[in-house]
């Protein structure tokens, strides 16, 4: 028998408090029931919920973070009682769309728990006693999406609940309220696809470059990155069991395009991976980003084949909402591009993107509706990088959905901006997109930049570096950490521990970047020889961060030990020489060491004056602190 996976958690009592309550659940498959314990947390993205009982009634408490959906499912209601069997049944409803529910007996503790969401959206279920007092407090919060008012008579609730958007119904039963939680999820999802737009945000190149550098890499076991999935799934109680059974037992009985449109975990923790740079998501879905990628392009060389006398340009449609922020971005690059940071899933249906999707989003007060109009020319189509494919008789919904898949990180560029007029609301627009070719030079000419400034690197090291450029830190260190853990060789091992003692030297942090500078100094000295140039550039490292901190008799000493193996191993007026001959002055100056300082930025001085045009701004610049220099001794 599978066991049943279901996560509850319960939050009653004082908020101070944690209450541990047992929740009895039948199985479908079994008499028997499973027990699942739960615990109260304050946490927003982790909630504490103690592992469901094994079969030896063993609770292994743990940390349970999200990783599939990108909204919460929050029920509050006081007179809740979870061994009730019509409360059973209900939760049964919801855990066809959501496998985590945090239910609540508490009004505070649950205003509480709502104002620390940051990253998701949340979905309310709330009694109509409660929700007449509770909801004008919270309602206005960005983080609240849908709100479900559940009561026993809706004539009572009517008047003030209609009053305000983000309620979207009051019930009696449970079952429309899953419906309706069902569609609502899927516009959420649809609505929090990252976008990029060049020249507002700095990302924009980067992005297309982490698109490249994941499709580099070439894990060639399939089947251990498919366990690796699946092992990483059982750990996060947001995914039901039998959904990671079927990825486990039948991933290669389905095509990539199959899982991700079919109604399971993948689509959304690939979204959230990708929204967040979630690196451990990015880590164990790169093997089906490479997949689905690769099914899109094959599927789109066979339709380009097939249909040679058709090359008018089509349309295609997506709905979704957009937030203030990013829609007043778009207005900006109007005329510029823009990236779906994700793949992109489009129809050739106007009105089921316009009615389905962009205009419930236009009800939100917190965003506007967008109905993307993308016009795709096939001439073009051989110019540009992206590529596309009819998914209508390969998707989940086969023959139901007129479906177009583009791969991830589709660049466009915005042609028009236009209100569409509606007697119910002024925030529902069309924008017009053009699938963007490859003949934007100035484009190609940073991108040809960048990619050169990363060429030392290619699958994950390059993701790594990427996310430094981004300012995600925290995320790069993460990656680079489990780069050191899989490396292969010491080489690479020191390698990677010097990138972070780069970053975190760039954004201040020298305590930390000290601590990776020296390990990767400990692990390059057990295999390079002591004269190695490498060596030479930790000590000079070093020496750098030391003397940003103020340390300067040990900056002094590490540069000395740069300059001793360099001057060993390179030609007398190697450039490299002046840097360590300045790098010594300069730290003897800070210790009012004048005349040793004056010395070194001589020897600086002569070897430059050697290798350089005598009208090269490094000559003007040492001369200029010899000047300095010299009026101080």
């Amino acid at each position: 028998m599978d066991e049943k996976r279901l996560t509850t958690t319960f939050a009653c009592g004082s908020p101070s408090s944690f209450t541990t309550k047992k929740l009895k659940t039948s199985s479908s498959s079994s008499s028997s029931s499973t027990t699942t314990t739960v615990t109260v947390s304050g946490e927003s993205d982790a909630t504490v919920v103690a592992a469901k009982t094994t079969s030896r009634n063993v609770l292994v408490p743990r940390y349970v973070h999200r990783v599939l959906q990108n909204f919460l499912l929050i029920w509050l209601d006081t007179n809740l009682d979870e061994f009730d069997h019509e409360f059973k049944k209900s939760i049964q409803h919801l855990r066809h769309i959501v496998a985590s529910i945090t239910i609540f007996t508490d009004a505070q503790k649950c205003i509480d728990f709502i104002s620390k969401i940051k990253n998701e959206k949340i979905f309310m279920i709330v009694s109509g006693s409660l929700g007449r007092h509770l909801i004008p407090k919270i309602y206005a919060l960005p983080q609240m999406d849908s709100i479900y008012v559940f009561c026993q008579n809706r004539s009572v609730h009517q008047q003030w609940a209609t009053t305000i958007s983000k309620v979207k119904g009051i019930y009696t039963q449970i079952e429309p309220i899953s419906k309706s939680l069902q569609i609502d999820r899927e516009r959420c999802d649809q609505a929090m696809i990252s976008i990029s737009f060049c020249g507002i945000d700095p990302s924009f190149m980067y992005m297309q470059l982490l698109k490249e550098a994941i499709l580099e890499i070439d894990d060639d076991d399939d089947t251990k990155c498919t366990k690796e999935l699946v092992d990483y799934c059982r750990i996060h109680d947001d995914i039901p069991e039998d959904e990671i059974i079927k990825i486990e037992r039948k991933y290669h009985r389905y095509s990539p395009i199959w899982w991700y449109t079919a109604p399971y975990f993948i689509n959304s923790m690939l979204n959230r991976g990708l929204r967040l740079l979630d690196v451990n998501i990015i880590l164990k879905m790169g093997f089906f980003i490479r997949h689905l990628h690769q099914n899109i392009e094959e599927l789109h060389c066979e339709q380009q084949l097939a249909t040679t006398t058709t090359t008018n340009p089509f349309q295609v449609f997506r709905g979704q909402g957009l937030s203030m922020q990013d829609f007043e971005k778009m207005k900006q690059t109007k005329g510029g591009l823009m990236s779906f940071n994700n793949f992109l899933l489009t129809n050739r249906n106007r009105k089921i993107s316009l009615e389905q999707y962009a205009r419930p989003a236009a009800v939100n007060p917190d965003s506007v509706g967008i109905l993307f109009v993308m016009t795709i020319d096939p001439i073009l189509c051989t110019t540009s990088s992206t590529t596309f494919a009819d998914i209508k008789n390969i998707s989940y919904n086969k023959g139901q959905q007129e479906e177009i898949l583009f791969s991830t990180h589709t660049i466009f560029r915005i042609d028009q901006i236009k209100r569409i007029k509606d007697k119910h609301t002024n925030r529902l627009w069309q924008v017009n997109l053009t699938l963007a070719s490859n003949d934007n030079n100035d484009l190609n000419k940073f991108m040809a930049g960048i990619r050169e400034a990363t060429s030392w690197a290619i699958g994950w090291p390059k993701l790594a570096h990427i996310l430094i450029k981004v300012e995600e830190s925290a995320k790069a260190e993460q990656l680079y950490q489990v780069l050191i853990e899989k490396a292969s060789s010491d080489r690479d091992r020191g390698n990677y521990n010097d990138q972070l003692g780069q970053m975190y030297k760039n954004v201040g942090e020298y305590s930390k970047s000290i601590s990776f500078y020296k390990r990767a100094l400990d692990i390059r000295q057990k295999f390079l020889h002591p004269n190695h140039l490498n060596l030479a550039s930790s000590y000079n490292n070093i020496g750098g961060v030391y003397f940003n901190m103020g340390k300067y008799s040990k900056a002094l000493s590490s540069h000395e030990k740069a300059f001793a193996i360099r001057q060993k191993t390179l030609p007398s007026n190697h450039p490299d020489l002046a840097t360590s001959y300045n790098n010594i002055g300069l730290t003897h100056e800070k210790l009012r060491e004048y005349s040793k300082a004056l010395s070194c930025y001589e020897k600086a001085l002569d070897i430059k004056e050697k290798i350089l045009s005598r009208n090269h701004p490094d000559i003007a610049e040492s001369k200029r602190k010899i000047e300095i220099l010299k009026k101080k001794l």
